[in-house]
């Protein structure tokens, strides 16, 4: 009987976000490639339980639910999760007991951001494993007494390439942190030829769920902090820019500003609300613009985007903001990096006027540094798995 790992997070709390699916279906589908069984351990309580008017109702008719087992049986993986609902007292998916049974001959248990909280379950895992898909937040609640997401695990794994390092001011809690790109299954991902007149697009929130963060007399910030300092890369290009812009309708003076400024806004939810939308979205675009949260800017941390990753696979070029990425992956070449809104329109520049070129490159370098079987084979191999 092969060993299995188990990837615990959080679909059921946000259907209808394309992406943020992805990340999970990356690691999954990856683990299984490599000859792993796999399962999905989701959490989901009432009060979050939306209909698909959006109005509240019980669990069983809820779209939360009813997006996860779609998600799970599109991908193949009807058999491989669970649903822990209304405060541990109701699993759907696999059994309570079943799920404890593969926790306990599993190899991990790889809890992304500390989802999983159930006492049982986290127990009966062989071993426990924080994955760090969004660096800084944790680090800095811990050190300022607010949260620690960290508690009651055995090994700490962050997608931040430059904690520990002395360029990076991410605190490293005292932890050990095993440092990874995220991966990309790429025959799930093939190259996609670029239609005519494509726009250069992002999927992003505004906001995001977190708010700034203190520290040290610094003030980390968001990607709105960062956005506004490049408003105006529309005009300096003839490219057509487009934003599938998670923002809230009471933001009317950015989004009146944005429009002033020549940006395309699509409602994200009709256009990367399931994974295969999103995947639509990415393979339809000429290229990424990709501006980054100002936490991540600021702290150097070198975060590169799974939605990157995506881009590059389909052979779609990256244009991204810094973040520290540079020291660990090769930049001009179907991936370009700026810092400023001259570097980026000056970017921008260079990929339409040599696009296949940086289109070529863009999925060899998906290739070469972030295929799952690499990406998750050195994972396993820094875990000692």
């Amino acid at each position: 009987m092969r060993e299995t790992i188990i990837v615990a997070g959080s679909l059921a709390q946000k259907p209808r976000y394309g992406g943020h699916t992805w990340v999970f279906l990356q690691y999954l589908l990856g683990f299984r490639r490599l000859g792993w069984d796999v399962l999905f351990l989701d959490q989901l309580e009432l009060e979050n339980c939306r209909d698909a008017a959006g109005n509240p109702c019980s669990i069983v008719q809820s779209l939360n639910l009813r997006y996860v087992q779609e998600v799970m049986e599109r991908y193949g993986l009807q058999d491989s999760y669970a649903v822990i609902a209304d405060r541990s007292q109701h699993v759907f998916g696999l059994s309570r007991t079943e799920i404890v049974r593969r926790l306990k001959r599993s190899a991990i248990l790889l809890n992304v951001m500390g989802f999983l909280r159930d006492e049982e379950m986290l127990a009966a895992a062989s071993r426990r494993v924080f994955l760090d898909i969004d660096p800084g937040f944790g680090q800095f609640w811990r050190e300022l007494g607010l949260h620690d997401m960290f508690q009651g695990h055995d090994a700490y794994v962050t997608i931040g390439e430059n904690i520990g390092k002395p360029d990076c001011s991410v605190p490293s809690c005292g932890l050990t942190w095993i440092t990874t790109p995220q991966p990309i299954v790429l025959d799930r991902w093939p190259l996609h030829p670029t239609p005519e007149r494509a726009p250069i697009t992002s999927v992003v929130s505004w906001r995001g769920a977190y708010g700034p963060i203190e520290y040290q007399g610094t003030t980390y910030g968001l990607r709105v902090h960062e956005f506004r300092r490049f408003l105006q890369l529309p005009q300096c290009t003839h490219n057509r820019l487009q934003l599938a812009l998670d923002i809230h309708p009471s933001e009317t003076k950015d989004i009146a500003l944005l429009r002033e400024n020549g940006w395309e806004l699509v409602d994200p939810l009709q256009v990367t609300g399931d994974p295969w939308g999103y995947q639509h979205y990415i393979q339809s675009s000429r290229a990424e613009l990709m501006v980054a949260k100002n936490l991540y800017v600021q702290t150097h941390a070198g975060w590169f985007s799974d939605r990157s990753l995506c881009y590059l696979a389909s052979g779609k070029p990256v244009i991204a903001q810094e973040t520290g990425f540079s020291q660990h992956y090769p930049i001009g070449e179907g991936l370009l990096s700026f810092s400023t809104p001259e570097e980026a329109c000056w970017a921008i520049e260079e990929v339409s006027t040599h696009y296949d070129h940086h289109a070529r490159v863009a999925r060899t370098l998906a290739e070469d540094y972030f295929e799952s079987d690499k990406v998750l084979g050195r994972l396993l191999s820094k875990l000692s798995v």
